[in-house]
């Protein structure tokens, strides 16, 4: 197989190689990726600092035609893009397919805020002076990304990262690097100057850490767990860097007595068990008022029973396996800690064999959970859900927000009333009324409260506040 390499200073570079492997099928390897050094982490930052100054003032014609460029590109081959990231990340090739057009959309967005750079210029209290407000690039830009978003998250990060004149290292998850290969080979031949863009794929224990013992980057955008985040941000004050936290959830969806079963069904089955439960945004509780407790639970474990969970890529398949052996076994080992803290397995929970070997796991749901259990607390990350019974409005509020997370929240209602108060007073950075928590548009802002988040909002034009500088400058008339 061929080796795809790493990218630094414009080019491509690297013998030592890992496989990729398909969760689907351990049997399969997708493609051989190399394995960054220290030392070539260190190049690849040198090579950004190198390009800087004339990347942050190239002209926004050609930052606009770049970008738009690769995102042509990617929306050309989302088919086969699509196909890649079902192969080695385990997401079914719908969703797969769904995720490399949401890569393209972001690209075409950024391609025109790039030609939508503005400032302000307004009077000063002082007479004869003006003053202008401009936003300037940051500087190198360190992008760390998770392996359950393989195109998506590293869209939201480069393309706003290039449109505002920023260079930038980029370490993919080294669960997934092939998709991330794919974008930067994509930006590569639409024309980026050599060492605007540098891809260092391996290990985070050496590629990760070189990145943030480095004083050479002025910000650092990263998505990930808790505690890598917690790293990434005391690395990044020993540097004065700017840095932007994208961690984990505990995402409540309340189901109230007035629902619509269907629609809170659908809900909560798509916002818990789809992409195998592998998002941040996930509903893993599911809070539930006393009136519809039952049928709820009646109708949600009837609809997981339909639910085919199989290889990614056959067209009946709709949940696809866990990522790899050490998340199934984090999964189960949380199931069998819900049934020693004394909440019901209700549904599922089983690691399934199917056609070829992979990492499959039933779908799994728990009643009689407390918010107060580990599975109710901790964030899982897998296909797991646990259904805690409330008696009415005020109780689901208080329960939904007692969590040191505040991603995402949704509710099912019919109520104005509740639904209105719900979206003021929801400890969570997105609110979803009747849709599922998981899944939101590419051109708005993306982010959480508390412990989910930390920093300016990712996605559309609030991606400015990172990735620039405010400047105000004061003229004598």
């Amino acid at each position: 197989m061929t080796i795809h390499q790493n990218l630094i200073a414009g080019e491509w570079t690297g013998s030592s190689a890992v496989e990729n492997i398909n969760p689907s099928d351990t049997n399969e390897v997708v493609g051989l990726y190399a394995e960054a050094s220290a030392e070539d982490t260190k190049a690849a930052i040198a090579a950004a600092k190198a390009a800087f100054p004339a990347w942050s003032r190239s002209g926004i014609w050609e930052r606009h035609v770049i970008l738009k460029k690769a995102g042509d590109e990617i929306m050309a081959r989302k088919d086969e893009i699509g196909a890649l990231l079902a192969r080695e990340e385990g997401k079914i090739l719908p969703e797969a397919i769904g995720e490399t057009i949401r890569a393209a959309q972001i690209f075409e967005f950024f391609a025109g805020e790039a030609l939508r750079l503005a400032g302000e210029v307004i009077p000063s209290v002082r007479p004869n002076i003006g003053v202008e407000i401009t936003r300037e690039p940051l500087g190198v830009i360190g992008i760390i990304t998770p392996w359950n978003f393989p195109i998506a998250i590293p869209a939201w990060k480069i393309a706003p990262a290039l449109c505002y004149g920023n260079t930038v290292v980029f370490k993919p998850a080294e669960l997934v690097p092939g998709c991330s290969w794919a974008i930067v080979d994509i930006l590569h031949r639409a024309g980026l100057p050599k060492g605007v863009l540098n891809l260092v794929m391996g290990k985070g224990s050496i590629v990760g850490q070189t990145m943030l013992d480095s004083p050479d980057l002025s910000g650092i955008t990263f998505t990930g767990s808790t505690g890598t985040g917690k790293r990434v941000a005391a690395a990044s004050l020993e540097h004065n860097r700017k840095f932007q936290l994208e961690m984990g959830g505990k995402n409540p969806m309340v189901v109230l007595d007035d629902a619509d079963l269907n629609v809170a069904v659908e809900a909560a089955a798509n916002s818990g068990f789809f992409s195998t439960g592998q998002r941040c945004t996930a509903s893993s509780r599911l809070i539930v008022t006393e009136g519809i407790h039952d049928k709820f639970v009646a109708a949600l474990t009837e609809k997981l029973q339909t639910l085919v969970v199989d290889n990614a890529l056959k067209p009946t398949t709709n949940i696809g396996p866990v990522v790899d052996a050490r998340q199934l076994k984090t999964d189960t080992d949380y199931i069998e800690i819900g049934k020693q803290e004394g909440a019901k397995l209700a549904f599922g929970g089983e690691i399934i064999k199917r056609e070829t070997p992979g990492f499959f796991l039933q779908p799994t749901l728990f009643t009689e959970a407390t918010n107060q259990m580990r599975i109710s607390r901790e964030e899982i990350f897998g296909p797991v859900a646990s259904v805690i019974r409330v008696k009415d409005y005020d109780e689901a509020l208080a329960t939904a927000n007692d969590t040191p997370f505040g991603l995402s929240a949704g509710i099912a209602t019919t109520s104005l009333k509740h639904a209105t108060h719900f979206k003021r007073n929801a400890e969570a950075g997105m609110v979803m009324v009747n849709l599922p928590t998981a899944g939101v548009d590419f051109h708005v802002p993306f982010g959480g409260r508390k412990g989910s988040s930390y920093g300016p909002r990712e996605q559309g034009k609030y991606a400015a506040e990172f990735y620039t500088t405010v400047k105000t400058a004061y003229t004598l008339a």
